[in-house]
């Protein structure tokens, strides 16, 4: 099982949660499963193409997915995922 943290602003579509497990071998494995358990979150999550939106921040143990595999990054057994959404302001 993976845990998945999830910000403030979309809790309310995990039922006020701020973590949930659910089962992946990947990430998107992983945001598919949260979708299936908590629908709603595909579209807040990704664009029409299926892509990450550019504010949304995904991270696999602190390691910014980015920098990785993007969303065929593994994620293994116990794994905890953020959904971090980008800050901005001035």
């Amino acid at each position: 099982m993976t845990v998945v943290r999830v910000p403030t602003q979309l809790r309310p579509l995990a039922g006020g949660a701020s973590e949930v497990t659910v089962e992946g071998g990947t990430v998107a494995e992983v945001l598919a499963a949260l979708d299936a358990a908590h629908p709603g979150f595909a579209d807040r999550l990704h664009d029409e193409q299926g892509r990450l939106r550019r504010f949304v921040n995904v991270f696999v143990a602190d390691e910014d997915i980015r920098f990785l595999d993007g969303l065929a990054t593994p994620v293994g057994p116990g794994a905890t995922v953020s959904i971090v959404p980008a800050v901005a302001g001035g």
